[in-house]
């Protein structure tokens, strides 16, 4: 599943990355209330952790904004400010849990796994079908009639990408923001790597499906086999 950190704070942001990953969960971080209708718009995800107090948008302005398009993603919001009030009026603007800072990271996980076993319709599907594919995001395999193979967790997230994406071409820079969060360490021949890996397990699968290089730009996962 992947998750969007809203925080400017940029030590928890830290933080949060870190105990969100090994909890199994992918995440993307946004740092700017303006910049966030970028990520909503480019990525879908199962929860949004929204800080009230952000430059450019505050976090209440922008969960009513997300609300007013029709965006039901479950929104958890994180803040110092714990008057009555303020709890208040972020649930009254659409979040649908409130947590005051500092809190402790246990709490937080908990919250999370609570929201996100809410009704499907407000989360994204644990399976995504293409052609003769089904990849079970939750379990980590990817299933062609009685056959499957199991995924690492960056096979998982890149498939993802691409069974949430069919027929698009996805930028290299898209599929690195997208898979490694942005991490300026990641090399970006990492993406040829784990294409190459997808391809492996589609061919292992004897699937009808493909992903094409598209020269200079990136990729894009079609229906019909790879030539060879």
């Amino acid at each position: 599943m992947r998750l969007l950190i809203i925080e400017d704070d940029t030590a928890l942001c830290d933080a949060l990355r870190l105990h969100m990953t090994k909890e199994g969960y992918a995440v993307d971080i946004c740092q700017d209330g303006l910049d966030a209708g970028y990520y909503l718009k480019d990525g879908s995800y199962s929860l949004i952790l929204l800080d009230r107090m952000l430059p450019g948008m505050d976090g209440l302005t922008l969960l009513k904004k997300l609300r007013s398009m029709g965006c039901t993603t479950p929104v958890l919001m994180l803040t110092a400010m714990d008057a009555i009030h303020d709890r208040t009026d972020g649930l009254d603007a659409g979040a649908d849990d409130y947590l005051v800072k500092p809190f402790a990271m246990p709490e937080l996980l908990s919250r999370i796994r609570a929201l996100l076993r809410r009704p499907a319709a407000m989360r994204e599907p644990a399976v995504l079908d293409f052609c003769d594919l089904s990849l079970n995001v939750r379990e980590h395999r990817l299933i062609r009639a009685d056959k499957q193979v199991s995924l690492s967790m960056k096979e998982t997230s890149l498939l993802e990408l691409f069974f949430e994406n069919p027929d698009k071409v996805l930028s290299r820079a898209t599929i690195l923001a997208r898979v490694w969060g942005g991490d300026d360490a990641v090399e970006d021949g990492n993406v040829d790597n784990y294409v190459y890996f997808a391809r492996r397990r589609f061919k292992a699968l004897e699937a009808n499906v493909s992903i094409k290089s598209v020269h200079g730009v990136g990729y894009t996962m079609i229906k019909g086999r790879a030539n060879g």
